[in-house]
């Protein structure tokens, strides 16, 4: 007899079903993302929306003439190349989250504080550079200024991949929810 059958014929399908969707409504869900607030984005290479680059053309080996400068850059398979203005409003944060691949990051006025999700964090000021790894590394960049803040992102990701994940917020105490 097909098992099928037997279970409809002695009516215990339904009565297992029942208690599993009954159980699985009250299983704890996971804390809600922080959204960010008070920040924007401009694509730099407007109209074309990222740069494309086939598997392989991003395979970089660089000897510089300068004996301490050396660039070694081996991507496989295909990735798009972003390029963005980021402005951040007094107060305003990305929200917590992380990317697919790295991006370097310049801050080119204003004064910005990165924190991740131990809680620590750094504050970088116009005119200097820091770069996310991506590939998980979670992150809230914040202006915690009275002034307006923008950076210059450079981002390489996989070829179609989203660039930002939302992620769940540490809860870090020194770290305000937008409003």
């Amino acid at each position: 007899m097909n098992p099928l059958t037997y279970f409809n014929k002695i009516r215990i399908l339904p009565l297992l079903i029942v208690p599993a969707l009954i159980v699985g409504s009250f299983a704890p869900t996971p804390a809600v993302a922080n959204p960010g607030c008070g920040f924007s984005n401009r694509n730099l290479l407007a109209p074309v929306p990222a740069g494309y680059f086939p598997s392989g053309l991003l395979n970089l080996m660089c000897r510089s003439d300068l004996p301490a400068w050396y660039l070694l850059t081996r991507i496989r398979g295909d990735s798009d190349l972003y390029i963005t203005e980021v402005t951040f409003q007094p107060g305003g944060q990305t929200g917590w989250h992380s990317h697919p691949g790295p991006s370097m990051i310049t801050v080119t006025e204003g004064t910005l504080t990165v924190y991740h999700d131990d809680c620590t964090f750094e504050t970088y000021s116009a005119g200097e550079s820091f770069t996310d790894l991506g590939c998980g590394d979670i992150h809230n960049v914040r202006n915690e200024t009275a002034t307006e803040a923008k950076d210059i992102a450079v981002q390489i990701v996989p070829h179609g991949a989203i660039r930002r994940s939302e992620a769940d917020d540490p809860k870090c105490p020194n770290v305000p929810r937008c409003p």
